[in-house]
């Protein structure tokens, strides 16, 4: 007898028995995570033998974390703050992007054999692909040398961004973007320059000149939901596109900016979201995740939320 469990978006016509596959996500915090909701309505639509579940796992947990992937069998996980890099170390083999982005926020366990991927960047360019958004041969703007900003920078590049320009405070954070200016500059056809956030006209001047504004600093999300890096609309033309990761809110105070400038496309990180994980899903399962089906989920879920 199959048995129905309840999920956010209501029945899920799946099942939890002797073989099912366990697929995690670890980071800290992570309650708030829109991916169990995504994947498992996945799985059930597919009609898939997987179950995903959130583990709040920080930097101390994580070794034991992943060595339960192997202990238990699982099938994978996500990895998330503050674990991207930190859990590196403790698998037996990288992709090459993830090799260059130095991150990783897939893992696929195949026989005990761990592997770690980055799907973020991948996406980042799918979301903008999907609304019909070409940057290749473009130039962009990237706030942000963390753990989302830097597999975007580096797949941009890789999908033929012509030019990025990547503007971040002079804080732990600037030797990873020294280091991804560096990777862009010597594997790709990306021409990539490295600034500081706190120079305002060197910003300006960036902002007012590319075809893409990226904001991947998490400025813009609780509790930063009142902030935005850009706070005048004179900044942005109209045939720019801005992309805030963020999606939580659904319109960031970046994105309102952007839209008072009447900006010809003004993105949330929904589609990202949805994209990056339908990339882990491929790997996961070998098969495509029905993302226009998630995305109803997704919208229909935010329509209960408003109401």
């Amino acid at each position: 007898m199959t048995n129905k469990i309840t999920g956010v978006n209501g029945p899920i016509n799946g099942w939890l028995d002797g073989h099912t596959y366990l697929i995690g996500l670890m980071a800290y915090p992570i309650r708030h995570s829109m991916s169990p909701t995504m994947h498992n309505n996945a799985f059930a639509k597919l009609g898939l033998n997987f179950t995903y579940l959130c583990f709040e796992i920080d930097n101390k947990k994580l070794p034991k974390a992943v060595e339960a992937i192997r202990t238990l069998d699982m099938r994978g996980s996500n990895v998330s703050m503050p674990n991207k890099k930190e859990v590196i170390k403790y698998l037996d083999k990288l992709s090459p992007a993830s090799q260059m982005c130095d991150a990783v926020n897939t893992i696929v366990n195949d026989n005990g054999v761990l592997t770690g991927y980055t799907t973020d960047g991948i996406g980042f360019m799918k979301s903008l692909e999907d609304e019909g958004i070409d940057i290749r041969g473009k130039k962009m703007c990237l706030a942000g040398a963390g753990g989302a900003a830097t597999p975007i920078a580096v797949q941009a590049a890789l999908d033929g961004v012509s030019e990025i320009e990547i503007f971040n405070l002079n804080d732990d954070k600037w030797a990873q973007a020294e280091k991804n200016v560096k990777t862009i500059n010597e594997k790709t056809n990306c021409k990539a320059s490295l600034h500081h956030l706190e120079d305002k006209d060197d910003f300006k001047r960036a902002i007012s000149e590319c075809d893409i504004y990226c904001d991947a600093t998490g400025v813009g999300m609780k509790p930063l939901e009142d902030m935005t890096l850009v706070e005048d609309p004179s900044w942005f033309h109209k045939d720019m596109t801005v992309f805030d990761t963020v999606y939580a809110p659904r319109t960031t105070k970046l994105m309102k900016v952007a839209q008072k400038a009447g900006v010809k496309h003004v993105l949330n990180g929904i589609g990202m979201m949805i994209e990056q994980g339908a990339a882990a899903f491929k790997l996961w399962t070998g098969e495509d995740m029905p993302t226009d089906y998630i995305r109803q989920v997704i919208f229909e879920n935010d329509a209960k939320d408003n109401n």
